[in-house]
Order: structure tokens, then sequence, then C-alpha cells
């Protein structure tokens, strides 16, 4: 498969910066607790952790779903905090988000998902199927580009769900337990979808409790406990 970036990275700012950033819900305990961490735009991290460390609130407000409790949160050099609502769209444009519920629309096929970005865009329907179908084929869906979800196995849900979110190459993917539905091999070629696009300049954050996969793979990690944030090489 080939792989080409659609938009330069800022290479002045980071691609994400948390300065001492705190979060907790209502007048509950704080779930994330003075966060530091700086990641430029062709990194790529593994985030691990307990099961209630912080990993999916930790994400939710990387893709802008949650404000911080505390701090400031900066992605491409914007304080996305305090940023005015109408510079969010721009920004929300750079991240490929993939869910560990997929959140796939039911009316449409697997191919009509993984295109929907692209048409949001106002990619060219010829420019969109000709990439559709080459992402579905190397995740290993292209006969299936036609099927509606509700038939679809949890599995190639999952890389539907992965296929939508870098189909227009995004400049940061936050990926919440990518390889939790699908077989070692699978896994492997997903690994491999993810290495090529941090190549070609994109941060990418990989939240998973899979030990085994997190082995075979060099890359420093992001270790949550007790809401507190370390990283290692």
């Amino acid at each position: 498969m080939t792989l080409s970036r659609k938009e330069k990275p800022d290479e002045e700012a980071p691609a994400v910066q948390l300065d001492s950033v705190a979060l907790r819900y209502e007048q509950g305990p704080f779930i994330l607790k003075d966060l530091n961490l700086v990641l430029p735009a062709d990194s790529i991290r593994f985030l691990t952790g307990p099961s209630g460390a912080g990993k999916t609130s930790l994400l939710s407000l990387l893709y802008l779903a949650q404000r911080p409790s505390l701090g400031a949160v900066k992605l491409f050099g914007t304080d996305v905090t305090a940023a005015n609502r109408g510079r969010l769209p721009a920004i929300r444009r750079k991240l490929g988000v993939i869910f560990q519920d997929f959140r796939l629309l039911d009316h449409l096929s697997t191919f009509d998902n993984v295109a929907l970005p692209l048409r949001i865009a106002g990619i060219a329907e010829t420019e969109i199927k000709e990439n559709v179908t080459e992402l579905l084929s190397w995740v290993g869906l292209e006969d299936l580009m036609e099927t509606r979800p509700a038939v679809l196995s949890g599995g190639q849900k999952q890389r539907v769900a992965i296929a939508r979110a870098v189909v227009n190459r995004p400049q940061l993917i936050l990926a919440d337990e990518p390889t939790g539905n699908v077989d070692d091999e699978i896994g492997m070629r997903l690994m491999q979808l993810f290495i090529e696009l941090n190549r070609l300049g994109a941060c990418i954050i990989i939240a998973t409790h899979n030990e085994h996969l997190v082995s075979r793979f060099d890359f420093p990690r992001l270790s949550l406990a007790d809401g507190c944030l370390e990283e290692q090489a």
C-alpha cells in the first residue's frame, strides 16, 4: 500500500502538549492529576495502565470531547482549552480517533462509513473511490465494501473504524485498544499501517492493555497509574 501525506504538519509546534492538566467529573475525585507531556509531530507512543487508570479520559481530552478541570491542552501549538469554538473544527480535522465501541453508522455500508471523512472534506468522488478501496484492501475488507455494520463481526467493525479514522491522513491518531478485537495476524497488519502513517509524520497514541503487543514494538510508553502519567523509554 502506498501512502502519502495530505497535509504537512506544523513542524514548529508539538502535536500534543499537556501543561499541568487535571480532570475530574463534576465534584468527584480527580481522574487525572498534574499531567505534563510534550509529543513531537512524528512521535508514536503506547499508552498503558490498569483498567480505571484514566486512559480513555486522557484520550477524550485530546480529541476535544472533554475540557480539563485544570491546566492547558495544546494541539499543534493551539491551546484548545482556551480557544474560541470557531477554531476547533479546523483542529478536529487533523485528528483521527479509533473508539473501542467503533461508532459506525448503521445505515451506511463499509465503503460509505470509511468514505465519510473524505466526503465531509469535499474530496472528489474519484479520489474517494481510489483511497477507500485501497485502504479497505489493506485491512482485508475488500470483499465487504457494500456490507452494513449489523452483519459484521467485532473484528471487522474494528477494521472499518480504523480505516475511517486514518483515511484522511490525520496528523494525530488516537487509538483506544485498536487491536482488541482482531487476531494476531490482522493486529500486526494494522500496526504496520500505524507505523507507515507515523513514518509520514503522524503522531500516534495507542492505548492498550495488550502487553504482548507492547513487547513486540520498540516504542516509548506512556504509563498511567492512579491518575499520574510517566513516560518510559
